[in-house]
């Protein structure tokens, strides 16, 4: 198994990487500018504190620690959560600074997080794919700071697989809009909202048009890259997703509703189907997401009408409302605009 470096470890996505990847058997070092709590992480894992907007810090925790792959997640997470030349400079230094530091060190896998939002979906000035569903192929326009910064993070790595072909493998991966264990169980999504407000209001889902990934499938995913990035080309981009969409409705018929002129466009998006494409994270890594809202949310419900079975039994009826298991909507938790929350899609 591999020496695994993940910056922005403390985060959303970050946590469930670390905890997925020492699952699997890895070696796993979380770099962040704050630690989390001991017990947080599985036994073995090993905390780094860092700001690695210091010039030359990436290089110094890297070679402190010595690890055989790079995972790059930390970064301002939320579009518009700052300034823009303040999301736009912190977002590409730290993706610079990482993989440069990484190269120069002879690490021989480095692996960068990009975002869906590089498409450019739910510009004022309109937006529409070339079809449905977008993939890889699907021609990137960001509008804001956030997104062009992502694309500059997949162009950073690919810049750097140009000048050293085979020597290191680099790759980037855009996951859908992250959805952590314990947001299953009510907690709220990173708007604010838990899974069950976004499922019953599209309008809650349709900024990210309805796309989603379990935390964990995003761990999984990242396990077979690292296993395969020797034998795939360099410098690959793949988007990371569920395999179906975040609504009760079939896209076919969400979609027009909240973007415009789409009909045509998302007519074959029947049933489940998403508007995110993992084909090719299919085909060269023959991975697949295991979860889905239909099979993480009835063992959360299951689990919260077993809680009120029981206090049913010591306290008699309640007089109450029934305890449903759903957190009520509330913000989301603020982090270090470097910490690595996984970033809204």
């Amino acid at each position: 198994m591999s020496r695994i470096l993940v910056t922005g470890g403390a985060g959303r996505l970050g946590r469930s990487v670390v905890a997925g990847l020492a699952g699997a058997g890895h070696e796993v070092v979380s770099a962040d500018r704050d630690a989390v709590p001991d017990g947080t992480f599985p036994a073995g894992v090993e905390q780094e504190t860092a700001d690695l907007l210091v010039p030359g810090e990436a290089f110094r925790l890297l070679e402190r620690t010595a690890p055989d792959a790079v995972i790059h997640l930390a970064a301002i997470a939320v579009p518009f959560s700052a300034p823009e030349d303040v999301i736009f400079s912190t977002n590409t230094r730290l993706a610079f600074a990482v993989v440069s530091a990484a190269t120069d060190l002879g690490i021989g896998k480095v692996i960068t997080a990009s975002s869906p939002t590089v498409l450019g979906y739910g510009s004022p000035a309109g937006w529409l794919p070339e079809s449905f569903p977008v993939d890889e192929a699907t021609t990137p326009r960001p509008w804001n700071a956030y997104a062009l910064s992502k694309q500059i993070a997949e162009q950073t790595v690919q810049m750097f697989a140009a000048a050293q072909g085979d020597r290191i493998r680099y790759a980037a991966f855009r996951p859908c809009y992250v959805i952590s264990p314990e947001e299953w169980d009510g907690a709220p999504t990173q708007q604010g909202h838990t899974v069950r407000e976004r499922l019953a209001d599209p309008a809650l889902s349709a900024p990210a048009l309805f796309n989603y990934v379990d935390a964990r499938d995003v761990a999984d995913f990242l396990d077979v890259l690292l296993r395969n990035m020797d034998s795939i080309p360099n410098g690959e981009t793949f988007f990371v997703g569920a395999a179906d969409a975040l609504a009760t409705e079939p896209l076919a018929t969400l979609l027009p509703q909240f973007v415009d002129g789409s009909a045509g466009h998302a007519a074959g998006l029947t049933g489940t189907s998403p508007a995110f494409s993992i084909a090719k994270a299919k085909r060269l890594l023959g991975w697949e997401p295991k979860r889905t809202w239909r099979t993480e949310l009835a063992p959360a419900d299951e689990a919260s009408a077993g809680e009120f079975r029981a206090g049913e039994s010591l306290v008699g009826a309640t007089t109450g409302p029934a305890h449903t298991g759903t957190a009520p909507a509330g913000p989301a938790p603020a982090g270090p605009a470097t910490s690595g929350s996984q970033e809204t899609k």
